[in-house]
């Protein structure tokens, strides 16, 4: 199977400016060639809000066509999360939008409660894991990250892990960016796996500050990128023998009943 080719985009977010926002994305995704998986931080087009008159029905959603859209010219798959609103309810959904147009949707299970998004948004129950060209990616929204009860790797009927990546994209703020980088690497270490993680900088409407810290971890718990606290896109390779091999020497999984 071939190697995968990740992309992370890390910004500061416009606050509750969704014009703003799809106006600086537009412009980095356009700016990334030669790769597979583009990740934008949570609720990308409006950062971590409360403000549900900002979020736009599921069914015929013009930001998840925007992705499409953006998914289709950059030939790259896109991950990200964004407020919607269905049946009554809202979510905080991740969507994972591929450029043949398929488009999978992971709600978030763990709200937020400290921050009220408990009271605002329904909590997801399902786990949810992407098939993208042979790899297996396990969708997560930020304080998901928290309960790794919900993301558990095992072996299945098959013989194979349940997944191979795990994505978080998030706003997580500066003052608990120690347990930002930590879980990530831990997430790594004890699923056996690629980790993920995308996370935003500056400071938002509620004046929270963010210090990014966006990385990717492998499956030993060894850093394959960690970014500093600027605006930054970076691109890695996750590298599908090296994973095959810490497997193959490390068979942990097979004894997780």
């Amino acid at each position: 199977m071939q190697d995968l080719k990740v992309s992370l985009i890390q910004v500061d977010q416009c606050w509750e400016d969704v014009s703003a926002n799809l106006t600086k994305f537009e412009s980095l995704i356009q700016k990334q060639s030669d790769t597979d998986l583009i990740v934008l931080p949570e609720m990308f087009h409006t950062s971590f809000s409360m403000n549900t008159s900002l979020a736009k029905d599921w069914e015929d959603n013009p930001i998840v066509e925007k992705l499409k859209q953006w998914s289709l010219e950059s030939q790259a798959a896109i991950y990200s999360s964004l407020m919607v609103k269905e049946q009554h309810q809202f979510y905080n959904r991740g969507v994972f939008v591929s450029p043949n147009g398929s488009v999978q949707y992971y709600d978030k299970r763990k709200s937020f409660g400290l921050g009220g998004e408990d009271r605002v948004f329904s909590q997801g129950d399902q786990e949810v894991i992407v098939d993208y060209k042979g790899w297996k990616i396990n969708l997560q929204i930020c304080y998901d990250l928290r309960f790794p009860e919900l993301i558990r790797n095992r072996i299945n009927s098959d013989g194979n892990p349940a997944y191979d990546v795990l994505i978080y994209v998030a706003n997580w703020p500066q003052k608990r960016v120690l347990h930002w980088s930590t879980l990530l690497q831990a997430r790594a270490i004890e699923n056996q796996c690629f980790v993920v993680g995308v996370n935003r900088i500056g400071t938002d409407g509620n004046n929270l500050v963010y210090s990014g810290a966006s990385a990717i971890y492998d499956g030993l718990g060894e850093t394959k990128l960690l970014m500093n606290d600027q605006e930054n896109t970076s691109t890695v390779t996750l590298s599908y023998e090296s994973m095959q091999n810490w497997r193959l020497n490390l068979p942990f999984l097979k004894d997780r009943k």
